[in-house]
């Protein structure tokens, strides 16, 4: 097929808007190079999940870039594409812009039936929207399968350095106003976490960095950390820093990545299916 007859949507770093014309024009131009005209209802949804009906009237001189890149997705969008391409959507954007699309990602993914494939080099948007994950160094397919079995394969961490970590997906089932947390229950435990306004019953994908992660052979009460949890030791590997080990643990169906000194390691005497603690020192929810 020619290059404008492929039915795949295109997102890149820039959002390469038509300059003289107007957002509404830049949409219009979409719509007509659709196979299949989309109707009234399916465009209007676009629009307000994009959240851009109020950008219509202006050119995209006036627009800052998160706004850009809103427009520049929905004109993909309107073209009917039975695949969505976004490569590095992101990376010209400042982390206050960031943080402005990734809600509208989160939305495309989860309200329209179309696959996505997001080409990015940031950990904190893989964790964020992925489902499925491949890792490419050099060319070469280094890891693929889940996102959350990727992240805690023990060779990935070595090409993840201080991000290395686990993605869980949990619900929100309780909320303590007095002390401002929720807790979320997942599959082989719960977590109290800040209360940043999730709804109770509300799913939340958290991720838990192994750096984070602390070991101890006895549920120690008397601690800071509200988050302790019995594991069980799955299996460890070198880390990259020669002092470091990164440990694979279990917690019913759930894996988590802990990196420990060798020497706690020795010290705990860390072996395959021993049980223990794991001590949880932050959580991120990532929505």
């Amino acid at each position: 097929l020619q290059a404008h007859q492929r039915p795949v949507g295109f997102v890149f770093q820039e959002a390469s808007l038509f300059e003289h014309l107007s957002v509404a024009g830049n949409l219009e131009f979409a719509i007509r190079r659709a196979p299949e005209r989309l109707g009234p209802e399916q465009i209007q949804e676009i629009k307000e999940i994009l959240e851009i009906d109020q950008l219509l009237s202006q050119k995209p001189a006036q627009l800052s870039g998160g706004e850009r890149q809103r427009v520049a997705i929905a004109r993909a969008l309107l073209v009917r594409p039975q695949l969505l391409l976004m490569d590095e959507p992101m990376a010209a954007l400042d982390q206050t812009r960031k943080r402005e699309i990734l809600p509208f990602l989160d939305r495309l993914k989860s309200e329209l039936d179309l696959p996505i494939i997001y080409v990015t080099h940031a950990l904190d948007e893989v964790t964020r929207l992925a489902d499925y994950l491949l890792i490419m160094e050099k060319g070469r397919v280094k890891a693929s399968g889940p996102v959350d079995e990727v992240l805690t394969r023990l060779d990935v961490p070595r090409m993840l350095g201080e991000e290395a970590g686990a993605v869980v997906e949990s619900s929100v089932t309780e909320r303590e106003s007095q002390w401002q947390l929720l807790r979320v229950d997942f599959n082989g435990g719960h977590l109290w976490l800040r209360d940043s306004g999730e709804a109770i019953g509300q799913c939340a994908r958290i991720r838990i960095l192994a750096r984070d992660v602390s070991l101890s052979l006895a549920d120690e009460q008397a601690s800071s950390i509200l988050n302790r949890l019995p594991a069980r030791v799955i299996d460890m590997a070198d880390d990259t820093d020669h002092a470091m080990l990164m440990v694979r643990l279990a917690m019913g169906d759930t894996i988590l990545l802990a990196r420990i000194s060798k020497k706690s390691a020795s010290q705990l005497k860390l072996h395959q299916n021993q049980r223990l603690w794991v001590q949880i020192k932050s959580v991120a929810v990532l929505h």
